[in-house]
């Protein structure tokens, strides 16, 4: 049975209840089983030895989502190639490929948890009533450890940019 959680997230100021562990830094970061835009698993292991930035979207078409979205590409392009950047959603990834060319996205890689909801049950951000991801930011050091992350207390709140972005350059 999955864990449940609540008091951790709000959504428009109403509580939610997230599925999944609660996560802590040093953790070693959980597997997870999405899709790019093109259908191709992306596993954990993908980016093995690189640091991972993982920003996490309930919906790439909602303002919120694409401004978090837009704000990490543009910052990503300063970070090295050893940073792997992911945005994932239960967005279909035909959502995600068409949201990324109309938003000239190219260094954030979008994917998409729809198959098995695999990303949002092994780190926690489950939304169980809205049936989305909430949103947060993780930062998985080289060696598969979790260095940062923030799940975002309300949902149609933006992340912490700054503090995400220093965790990445610490570790790069």
């Amino acid at each position: 049975m999955t864990e449940e959680r609540s008091g951790v997230i709000t959504f428009k100021g109403n509580p939610m209840t997230v599925c999944g562990p609660e996560l802590k830094i040093g953790d070693s970061a959980p597997a997870f089983n999405v899709v790019d835009n093109g259908l191709q698993p992306v596993i954990k292991e993908t980016a093995a030895g690189k640091v991972q930035l993982i920003t996490v979207v309930p919906s790439i078409d909602t303002p919120v989502c694409d401004t978090m979205a837009r704000r990490f590409n543009e910052e990503a392009a300063q970070l090295p190639e050893a940073v792997e950047i992911y945005t994932v959603s239960l967005d279909l990834p035909f959502a995600q490929k068409r949201w990324c060319g109309a938003a000239g996205i190219e260094r954030v890689k979008m994917l998409s948890d729809y198959q098995d909801r695999s990303f949002g049950l092994n780190y926690g951000v489950l939304i169980k009533e809205l049936k989305l991801l909430a949103r947060a930011v993780f930062v998985i050091d080289s060696t598969g450890n979790i260095a940062y992350q923030e799940i975002v207390k309300e949902v149609t709140d933006e992340p912490d940019y700054a503090a995400a972005l220093d965790a990445v350059r610490k570790l790069v």
